[in-house]
Parts: C-alpha cells; structure tokens; sequence
C-alpha cells in the first residue's frame, strides 16, 4: 500500500501498541457504558419511588432488600442521643454535614436509622451545628437505602468518646453504627423526604444521577481506542527509499 512516496510499512511493536491501546480503551469504554446504564436505572427506580404511595416499615426482623429504592415510611421518635454528623458533604457549594439519628420505632420495633438532611458547617471547624430534634412520634417517609457512598477518610479519626453528642464521622455503615450506640438497628438507611420543622435540607444530590459522568467518560476511552488505531495509520506510512537508477540519473 502506497500514498505517494510514502509506503505503509507498519512496525511490529507499532502494531502491538495499537492492539493494546484500542483494546484497553475499547473495554473501558464498555465498563464506563455499563455504570452508566446502572446509575440510569437506579436513578428511574428511584424517581419512580419518589412518588409512588409509602411501604409502611414492619415489625422486626424483615427484610431490608424489599425496601431499597422504594418510598417507606416509618413512625417513631428520634433519639437525639445517638446523633451522627458525616464530615464533608458539600451542597450547593458549601461544606457542611448530613445529619443521621436512629428513628426508634412505634410498638417496640427496633431501630431504622434516618438520614435526615444536611446542615452547614460553622465558618470555624471545632464549632459543630447545632441540629433541631422535633420531640414526639413523627411519620418519616423517604427512599430506602441500602448503604450510604463511602468517601475517601480524610486520615484517621478518632472514636468517639462515650456520651458524645453529635458524633462526626466520615462515612457510615449500619454494623459501625449498631457497634458504637449497641442499638437494634434495622439493616436499612431511610434518606427522609418528607418535610419536618428542624431546619435541615432535604434537596438531595443523589449518587445515581451521576451517569452522564460516566457516558463522558465511555466516550473518551473510545476515542482513545480510535485514536491508537489512527496513530498506527499514520505513522506507519514512511518514505519511500528512491531506487538505484533514480539516484543515478
């Protein structure tokens, strides 16, 4: 093959690059296109939950993974007791926290803990939020969550001393929760939605809708595959050495 004076004359190693790189950005792009048909699905399930009637919570034990991604809806009392702030969530721009209390269930149920909303941080880090707890039963509906995104630990924090109201972590699981409070916590986080007088909001920024990132993403790893096929091309096109009798003449 030949454009002109120059040849196609692919190198070996040229070759081996190309296959590797097109191969890598070919399958990347469909792990990216694959999290993004997730996170698109999770995101309609969820949105389809926002606005469809409330599954009441039963009586302990049930199970959790019939409740996830649905409305429910729980009646109970707060136990301001047992309050967590988690460090580092941004809203809207601004450093704050998302405040979780364990939601102590109607009739001796058990526990759900309820993520209730975010609240701003103090403009200086020692000085926590103050967080409004309604006193009495209240009926929280919202989405029911399996677990919470974990984000990276900003070093090693130190446990909290007992009695101490509110507890900051970085991120939260129910076993570290039910460890620390030695409360019958349910295996279900409910991220509430319905309106309460505590001041908190409630616009929640959902992990979910975060697909276009990935479809972003599948289509650069796709081009990168593109582009390694269209180097090889082009570089393995070389001048073409003259013959004998040309140089002659």
């Amino acid at each position: 093959m030949s454009l002109g004076a120059y040849r196609f004359r692919p190198r070996w190693w040229g070759l081996a690059l190309a296959v590797c790189g097109c191969a890598a950005g070919i399958a990347l792009g469909d792990w990216q296109t694959r999290r993004a048909d997730e996170r698109r699905a999770a995101a309609a399930e969820i949105e389809a939950a926002a606005s469809a009637r409330a599954i009441e919570v039963p009586q302990q034990p049930f199970d959790a993974a019939t409740l996830v991604r649905k409305r429910v809806a729980a009646t109970g009392e707060f136990d301001p007791r047992h309050t967590v702030l988690l460090d580092y969530r941004l809203h809207r721009g601004r450093p704050g926290f998302h405040v979780v209390q364990p939601l102590r269930l109607a009739e001796g149920g058990g526990y759900v803990l309820v993520l209730r909303g975010w609240i701003a941080a103090a403009p200086r880090r020692e000085e926590l939020p103050q967080v409004v707890t309604p006193a009495g039963p209240h009926r929280i509906e919202g989405i029911g969550l399996e677990r919470l995104p974990q984000y990276l630990e900003a070093g090693t924090a130190a446990p909290c001393a007992p009695g101490a109201v509110p507890c900051v972590w970085q991120n939260l699981s129910g076993e570290k929760f039910a460890a620390w409070s030695g409360l019958p916590v349910a295996p279900l986080l409910l991220e509430q939605l319905s309106p309460l007088a505590d001041g908190l909001d409630r616009d929640w920024e959902r992990v979910e809708t975060g697909y276009r990132k990935n479809e972003m993403y599948a289509l650069q790893w796709y081009s990168l595959a593109a582009l390694s096929v269209a180097l090889f091309i082009l570089l393995s096109f070389r001048r073409a050495r003259p013959i004998d009798g040309s140089r002659s003449a």
